[in-house]
């Protein structure tokens, strides 16, 4: 359940970030996701003394590309929408 709710946020904030920047979404989704992992890993590391495991490595790589996704995505339509007005 964590887990799909993570990637539904991060896509929707990827597609958020996307949008209001109108260019480069892949690059401002890849920020968000990484800014996300940075502070789940901070939380982890600083709070429980752990590092990732290579479990926690893989579905913190498929949540930075599941908010790029959403930034790609959040560009197109928001660029697609201001050249219609």
């Amino acid at each position: 359940m964590v887990t799909a709710l993570s990637f539904i946020g991060l896509f929707g904030g990827g597609f958020l970030s996307g949008g209001k920047r109108k260019e480069k979404g892949w690059l401002i989704g890849g920020v968000t996701g990484l800014i996300y992992s940075l502070i789940v890993f901070l939380f982890q590391y600083l709070g429980y003394d752990r590092l990732f495991s290579a479990e926690q490595v893989i579905y913190h790589t498929c949540y930075t590309l599941i908010s790029m996704m959403g930034g790609i995505l959040g560009v197109n339509i928001a660029t697609n929408n201001s050249r219609t007005a």
